[in-house]
């Protein structure tokens, strides 16, 4: 019931997730990120705990197979995760449960890691990862977002899905992209026109919140 890609830039040390689903909130649950850290994507029946137990791992110098191991070794009802994670060295690590739901999937980009279940094709992980291998240059957030309409391309999830996610952390404790589309029926749509109204005005928020002084107008009424 969902898929997702997971990455890092290797020039910037940004790291995200884009992911998408067929029930409500993605973005609330599955995708999780951290400036000094990593990205990781708990999805299938979701434990939302494992997230932040990897990432405080990996924040601490763990690599990305060694921080998965130690949180999931012996874990309760391991057997119905599914894991994708990606550390700011790009060293990739992965978990599919024997519960884990329909076509299910994994592949291991450079820098990447696509995953999913519920899947409508196998080759849907692949296809997220060749198409984020082949779009360094950009922000990573339009790379992780390109990579998931691929997977909507070549069939995605079984089903219809109706929740996206984009998160993306940089050098701030806080992520500098962070959208969400909660119910649509076109979710992934949704999201790269919530991109793409979002860009533009990126870095004036994060002016705004570092140095207010030096931001941009707002450009609201009673804003001179």
């Amino acid at each position: 019931m969902t898929f997702s890609i997971t990455g890092v830039c290797d020039d910037s040390g940004m790291t995200g997730i884009a992911i998408t689903t067929s029930s409500i909130c993605v973005g609330s649950r599955c995708p999780w990120v951290r400036a000094g850290a990593g990205a990781v994507s708990t999805q299938n029946i979701t434990d939302p705990t494992i997230g932040n137990e990897v990432l405080d791992l990996m924040a601490s110098g763990r690599s990305a197979s060694d921080a998965l191991n130690s949180v999931m070794d012996q874990r309760p009802y391991a057997e119905y995760r599914q894991v994708a994670v990606v550390d700011l060295l790009g060293r990739t690590a992965h978990f599919s449960g024997q519960e884990v739901l329909g076509i299910h999937a994994v592949s291991e980009g450079q820098h990447c890691v696509g995953a999913g279940n519920l899947l409508s094709d196998v080759g849907v992980a692949q296809a997220m990862c060749t198409v984020f291998e082949k779009s360094i240059g950009i922000h990573l957030a339009e790379r992780l977002l390109l990579a998931l309409e691929a997977g909507v391309a070549v069939g995605g999830e079984k089903g219809p899905t109706h929740s996206a996610a984009l998160l993306v952390a940089h050098e701030q404790p806080w992520p500098l992209v962070d959208l969400r589309v909660d119910w649509a029926e076109q979710p992934v749509e949704e999201l790269r026109r919530c991109w793409e109204r979002y860009e533009p005005e990126m870095m004036a928020y994060l002016t705004r919140a570092l140095n207010p002084g030096a931001a941009p107008t707002y450009g609201v009424p009673g804003d001179e």
